[in-house]
């Protein structure tokens, strides 16, 4: 464990996820820019089995290609017409997902690189239902970075 005593890192108690788009107005302090839940920040990378010439005991493991699956956002439906009409633009653009702590500081952040929504989908409307209004982005990309806000990750 690093640290000096007393310097131990717990999980927050409370969590609040954000997006900030390079120059399309999406930022922290916009109201578009706050979500209940994230998903599909994960990466996998192949494994290519490479049978070398005169070894017959074992194959090698080689990298293959890096899969990033999309970025799922879910919020409050407000109206706000910022995600739709970027999702309607068909524009790419470079941006951040993160995680801000209780005192609204960011936590970690993960920079993702050509994304563009691929799929927007607004609330179910049911008036039997007692449910929020919820707002869904899908954003594909090609990568992103794990940053902290110390930039020790």
């Amino acid at each position: 464990m690093s640290g000096s005593p007393g310097t131990r890192k717990d999980p927050l108690t409370t969590f609040l996820f954000g997006l900030s788009l390079d120059g399309d107005g999406i930022t922290l302090q916009a109201s578009t820019a706050f979500f209940k839940s994230v998903s599909g920040l994960k990466s996998e990378t192949e494994v290519v089995d490479y049978q070398e010439g005169g070894v017959n005991e074992y194959t090698r493991k080689l990298q293959g290609v890096t899969k990033w699956p999309n970025i799922v956002l879910k919020q409050g439906f407000t109206g706000d017409l910022t995600l739709y009409n970027w999702k309607m633009s068909r524009k790419r653009t470079n941006g951040s997902i993160f995680i801000l702590g209780p005192n609204l500081k960011k936590v970690a952040e993960w920079r993702f690189t050509n994304g563009w929504p691929v799929k927007w989908e607004g609330p179910e409307l049911d008036a039997s239902k007692n449910e929020l209004a919820i707002e869904t982005v899908e954003i594909a990309h090609e990568g992103w970075e794990l940053k902290s806000a110390s930039g020790d990750l």
